[in-house]
């Protein structure tokens, strides 16, 4: 990396989320920042110098930015476009727009497709592009999703609008970048922003004009009709998160230190003094579950896509309990839910130690020979099961949808609820036994794996 600037990658895992911060000369810019800034201000604190900029490629979906926050804490300017309406102090940052940093510029490309208000960065030093930081408009292997701003944003556009204007993006800005352009795209493989992401966390403007899809030659009827197939579900929160971040987050620690701590439930008593019609999350291991949890529990277990799964199975604004097994891992899923912006809707967080009500228990035997004795429930998305149905005669209600669909399950049979590898047919099997309690609800978990082969 040349010695007058350097470009560091943060990433979240769980969300699939890079964010990077710009160095050059004693001062850093921030693009597209996770909800805690603290990796930041250390990062700033060993390089010793100072946050001068952050720049937001659009308002996000799936994560809550930091950026008002670290406009608040260290008075740096926050850069986004004018079509993002936002409420929060800030300066344009459009086509035309170039920021000096030391001795590079980042420059703003207008690139709308996955949203109208999207913008890319270019980094320049000394009048050579030498990277782009694309957002959710290029990722490696694929680009942004066009379907997510139909009915949230400053400016609303259809999936087929936003599908187009990525066509031409992708064509009029992107491509006629040099080859050795590097690529530092928003989010990897396991976000809900694209559907074909690679392993990669950066590529090269070459590199993905060979390699990835969305850049080959095609018309632009081709193009709209492939990107908007087949793309995944939307989760409940992030039209919510939307919104948050066009007028900016309260600040991180603030938020989740007023989320209400209860006692550990210890006897059946103290558990009934729960409200009955708000949900537990259950975030302990899959077997725990089974052994006995609290009533009205959902097992959404603290390994794998927790909070994804979490604002795709809750709604914005709906209370619920959080339960876990040590209060270490309370206070890890609280920072968790606060990056999609859930923490306030927790009504109360504990470590549960009474447990009065057990799952229903699975005789596989009996069910690898007589399946048609039972009503075979996937809760995988509709794309997975289109690619390949497992069994035959199963219905399909993918688990985000499940709450609100549960009534068209068949409840003459023993209902068995699978997945693909045993994290969401434990949710799922748990949110159907709350809402039909008297039926036979039982999960095929990590067994799915010798049917599926």
């Amino acid at each position: 990396m040349n010695n007058t600037y350097s470009i560091k990658q943060f990433e979240d895992k769980p969300l699939s989320h890079y964010s990077y911060a710009v160095v050059s000369q004693g001062e850093i810019i921030l693009i597209d920042p996770a909800r805690n800034p603290q990796p930041y201000y250390d990062f700033a604190k060993k390089q010793n110098a100072k946050i001068v900029g952050v720049i937001e490629t659009h308002p996000h979906a799936d994560f809550v930015s930091s950026h008002l926050e670290i406009h608040n804490a260290t008075g740096a300017t926050i850069y986004v476009s004018k079509l993002v309406g936002a409420k929060y102090h800030h300066t344009f940052f459009d086509e035309g727009d170039s920021i000096n940093l030391g001795y590079v510029n980042l420059k703003s490309l207008n690139t709308p497709g996955h949203s109208p208000d999207s913008i890319c960065i270019v980094l320049v030093s000394e009048d050579i592009d030498i990277a782009i930081f694309t957002g959710d408009t290029l990722f490696i292997g694929d680009c942004g999703r066009p379907d997510l701003r139909e009915n949230v944003g400053n400016i609303k556009s259809t999936r087929a609008d936003l599908a187009k204007n990525m066509f031409h993006s992708l064509r009029d800005k992107l491509l006629t970048l040099n080859d050795d352009v590097l690529v530092y795209p928003a989010h990897g493989a396991g976000t809900l922003c694209g559907k074909e992401l690679s392993e990669a966390n950066s590529s090269s403007i070459g590199t993905e004009r060979i390699s990835n899809w969305s850049l080959q030659s095609t018309t632009e009827t081709q193009f709209v009709n492939q990107l908007i197939a087949d793309q995944p579900f939307i989760p409940k929160y992030f039209g919510f998160d939307v919104g948050l971040n066009k007028k900016g987050a309260n600040p991180f620690l603030l938020n989740i230190s007023i989320v209400p701590r209860l006692e550990k439930i210890t006897c059946e008593n103290c558990a009934n003094k729960l409200d009955g019609n708000i949900l537990i999350i259950d975030t302990r291991p899959e077997q725990q579950f089974k052994e006995g949890h609290f009533a009205y529990s959902i097992n959404l277990q603290i390994e794998g896509k927790f909070e994804t799964w979490l604002g795709s199975i809750i709604s914005p604004n709906e209370f619920f309990y959080l339960n876990a097994n040590t209060v270490n891992e309370l206070d890890e899923l609280i920072e968790r839910i606060a990056k999609i912006g859930y923490e306030s809707q927790i009504k109360g967080a504990f470590v549960g130690m009474f447990y009065s009500t057990k799952e229903d228990v699975l005789d596989l035997n009996h069910f690898t020979n007589n399946q048609t004795d039972y009503t075979i429930l996937d809760v995988r998305n509709t794309s997975e099961v289109k690619e390949k149905q497992i069994f035959k005669n199963s219905i399909n209600i993918p688990l985000a949808e499940l709450r609100e669909r549960t009534n068209e399950i068949p409840v003459d049979k023993p209902i068995l609820v699978h997945c693909a590898g045993g994290y969401r047919s434990a949710a799922g099997s748990s949110i159907v036994k709350n809402i039909l309690p008297s039926k036979t609800v039982l999960d095929l978990s990590e067994n799915i794996v010798g049917f599926n082969e």
